[in-house]
């Protein structure tokens, strides 16, 4: 296999969550994780959140002609304490997947968004053993 040293990709400038009701995934994610809203798709189902250096782009995927197909494995998105950020949003009626897990050099939570995307909330504690 041949590599090349010029890479063609520069960045990640989205990653597109589906929404199956855009109206209460916009409210999730604007206003219960608390994600700036960075733009809307003009008439278009879809908006883009800030999540630190990563855009998450929700959108409803039938309004393009796609399926509807919720995430299965998560987006982990990084918390300074994930035990209370897990606190502050079970308080606003976010049900969690999952226990605490603590890998041993990270501790993670898993839950869902109202259209059923798995988000994990992230926290490295210690240098990563690989």
């Amino acid at each position: 296999m041949t590599t090349s040293s010029v890479s063609l990709i520069t960045g990640v400038d989205f990653v597109t969550v589906p929404a199956k009701d855009y109206e209460a995934s916009v409210h999730f994610y604007g206003t219960v994780l608390g994600l700036p809203l960075v733009k809307r798709w003009g008439e278009m189902p879809a908006a883009e959140f800030q999540a630190g250096n990563l855009t998450l782009a929700v959108m409803e995927p039938t309004a393009f002609g796609q399926e509807f197909r919720p995430h299965g494995l998560p987006i982990a998105l990084q918390v300074e304490d994930v035990a209370a950020a897990r606190t502050h949003l079970e308080a606003q009626g976010v049900e969690f997947i999952s226990e605490m897990i603590d890998s041993g050099f990270c501790h993670q939570a898993i839950f869902l968004d109202p259209a059923g995307n798995a988000l994990d909330l992230h926290h490295r504690y210690a240098p990563n053993p690989a």
